[in-house]
């Protein structure tokens, strides 16, 4: 049987054969793609979730600040920002004072050709587009506390300016339940020191702060907080298919549009197993998202809730930038095996930027055993960081048939964290 794997930009085909315990190829329920997504952006800016339309909300304003993704996600910006910036324009806030922020958390900035690649010529040069830095405490304002004694630091472009959008797209995140909506704001423009909080340790081994999860998510609780002290006028969020393609605009207020599109995606986007896999082979959904072994950690944990203690996690991943920051490196690299950096990681006194998907991962790699097919790292790396190397899927699927035996319960999964992985019945 021939598939072909999500895998950088262009996929991954490869040949497999079915044994008696497979359990087939997984994928998100289709959803259908938009005919005309420019109109129907448009159309719903008009005619809103919950709101008056755009235009009739800025009317009132002088400035304006729109928030969107950078370049790890594959926001169709190209799409969404020109008619929403003409509404803007057309309801009396002059271009010069738009600003466009781009929403990298902790993220590098995109320039340059990154910039052109995520608005286009057009947009990138006759808009003021700025990249939010954490790091940069002049950048701050404060708008209250995340939680008692943790300032909650938000982007001062975005609190200065009197009318505030946010743009996105809603998929399965594996701390937020969804991504979309409050996430633009919190991780998106906020501070180090408030995104030390939003991912610390506490935080991230949480039973809620799992894909799909909303009602009694910590982490989604308190980005819904923080955005209300912050301001949100107005979202537009998408949703997409497995080719990036967009199937559903939700516009309006901030909160019920990016619940309604939550409440659209869900059904699409779960998948119940009846009981736990031996091993899976899954993806990090390619491009964007598979840049580096930094974000790769989104398909491993994606993978992990049907996945037997002891079975493993075959994962292919392009990582054409690497593995990602130095100091995600150095975390990586620091511990002799993943039970030490999560005993280490319980040390309140230690701390070290992007230290949570680390945890993420060794959380996962306690439990089971990672297999890293990557054309941009080599062996020797994914070995340093306590993952296996794999030169071929189709040679490493035989050689974990014959570890787990003929009757094995497998899987593939071609979108990786696309899809929200469950058992029927948890069994620990």
């Amino acid at each position: 049987m021939k598939v072909t794997l999500s895998y950088g930009p262009d996929g991954l085909p490869i040949e497999i054969t079915e044994s008696p315990g497979f359990q087939g190829i997984l994928r998100p329920r289709p959803a259908p793609i938009l005919e005309n997504p420019a109109a129907a952006i448009l159309q719903s800016l008009q005619k809103p979730i919950a709101a008056k339309p755009l235009a009739e909300i800025a009317q009132t304003c002088q400035s304006a600040c729109v928030v969107i993704s950078d370049i790890t996600r594959p926001v169709p910006n190209k799409i969404i920002l020109p008619p929403l910036l003409s509404e803007i324009e057309k309801a009396g806030i002059k271009r010069e004072d738009i600003t466009i922020l781009i929403a990298t958390g902790i993220h590098r900035p995109n320039e340059g050709d990154e910039l052109i690649a995520l608005v286009g010529n057009e947009i990138a040069n006759n808009y003021h587009i700025i990249n939010h830095c954490s790091k940069e405490p002049d950048d701050m304002i404060l708008v209250g506390e995340v939680n008692e004694g943790v300032p909650a630091l938000i982007n001062r472009h975005y609190i200065a300016a009197d009318l505030k959008i946010l743009t996105g797209f809603i998929e399965p995140h594996m701390w937020a339940g969804f991504s979309g909506g409050r996430k633009s704001i919190l991780p998106g423009i906020a501070s180090i020191e408030t995104l030390e909080y939003m991912h610390g340790p506490e935080m991230i081994a949480h039973p809620m702060t799992v894909y799909g999860a909303l009602d009694g998510n910590p982490f989604h609780e308190a980005g819904l907080a923080i955005m209300k002290k912050a301001g949100a006028d107005f979202i537009v969020n998408v949703t997409l298919d497995s080719n990036k393609k967009i199937t559903r605009v939700f516009a309006g207020d901030p909160v019920e549009a990016h619940l309604e599109g939550c409440r659209f995606l869900a059904p699409f986007s779960i998948k119940e197993l009846d009981s736990p896999l031996d091993f899976i082979v899954t993806t990090n959904s390619g491009a964007p998202l598979d840049c580096n072994l930094y974000q790769t950690v989104k398909g491993i944990t994606g993978a992990a809730p049907v996945v037997k203690n002891g079975g493993e996690i075959l994962i292919a991943s392009a990582c054409s930038e690497g593995a990602g920051s130095p100091e995600y490196i150095e975390i990586l690299k620091m511990v002799d095996n993943p039970e030490s950096f999560i005993e280490r990681l319980m040390n309140r006194e230690f701390f070290i930027p992007d230290q949570w998907c680390a945890q993420e991962t060794y959380q996962v790699m306690i439990k089971h055993p990672v297999w890293l097919y990557s054309d941009g790292l080599k062996p020797d790396e994914i070995k340093s960081y306590h993952m296996q190397p794999v030169k071929s899927l189709e040679d490493a699927i035989p050689e974990l048939l014959d570890r787990h035996g003929p009757q094995a319960r497998w899987a593939v999964v071609p979108d990786g964290p696309l899809l929200i992985l469950r058992l029927t019945n948890k069994i620990d």
